[in-house]
């Protein structure tokens, strides 16, 4: 990532915040004549308690010098979450992996261990994906909630860009939008923590170019490393299915991650998968 993109997505990312927080939350009042939404500038630089300049700067993209008690302010002002501050003080300060900590091309396997928890999990649909959202693993409840990744060429097995390309994805969520929310939040964490692989420019850059769609979910600047939702999909033979989405972090010297969908314990998703595997066997 260049000085210059990461200063505009640390812009971006500011703005979307601050757009997020109403007045009342903050502890301000409401006030007439308001013709944005959420906090206006000089409110932040207030509760943050930094000059009205200064933050201008800073939310303005310039190339201005920060430091990591500054930011905590401005974390306060803005309310952000752990895993946004991360994402802020990654950009702002610019301390996400170098070129040093990760290859070019990288070709993630998972181990042997790691394949036998996906073999067990039999009637949880789970991904094995890496920092850049690539699928490098998945078991049979995935292949049946979601589709055989098994038929699509490695290149093409990247979760965000499926999200967006497969109209199967699209049928399959009811809100397909929240959906997609918790993989972007998630993708958004990795932008942060690896600031120096310009593939993820590329690649946002890509996605923007080829899906109207995508702009305006990215520009929302959702951050979380471990979203914890509901999803209820509408299976083409199954029906309705309710799933509980945990995402874990693989520890170890591959940036794993594993996306765990638990039917929901007070409906019948279960037994719809387990009719579903049985049927194709």
């Amino acid at each position: 990532m260049s000085t210059q993109t990461r200063l505009q997505a640390l812009s971006d990312f500011l703005k979307a915040r601050r757009a997020a927080i109403s007045p009342a939350s903050a502890g301000l009042p409401q006030g007439t004549r308001r013709r944005t939404p959420g906090l206006r500038r000089e409110e932040v630089a207030q509760l943050a308690g930094v000059s009205n300049t200064w933050y201008t700067w800073l939310e303005q993209g310039r190339d201005i010098k920060v430091s990591p008690n500054v930011l905590d302010c401005i974390s306060g002002a803005l309310q952000l979450t752990k895993d946004e501050r991360s994402y802020l003080f990654a950009l702002a300060l610019e301390n996400g992996a170098g070129p040093a900590d990760y290859p070019q091309e990288e070709v993630s396997v998972i181990s042997p261990s790691l394949q036998k928890i996906l073999q067990e999990l039999t009637t949880c649909p789970t991904i094995i994906s890496d920092r850049r959202c690539n699928i490098v693993g998945w078991n049979e409840a995935a292949a049946h909630v979601f589709l055989d990744f098994a038929m699509l060429p490695q290149e093409e097995r990247n979760m965000i860009s499926l999200l967006f390309v497969r109209k199967e994805f699209k049928r399959l969520a009811v809100n397909w939008q929240q959906f997609v929310r918790g993989f972007l939040s998630i993708f958004r964490a990795y932008y942060g923590q690896y600031v120096e692989d310009r593939w993820y420019d590329d690649f946002i850059a890509e996605m923007k170019d080829r899906h109207p769609e995508f702009h305006p979910l990215w520009e929302e600047s959702r951050v979380s490393s471990a979203p914890d939702v509901v999803l209820e999909f509408r299976h083409a033979k199954a029906g309705k299915m309710l799933f509980h989405l945990t995402s874990l972090q693989v520890h170890g010297s591959t940036d794993l991650r594993c996306s765990i969908y638990t039917p929901a314990g007070d409906s019948n998703t279960e037994a719809k998968l387990r009719m579903l595997m049985e049927q194709q066997v």
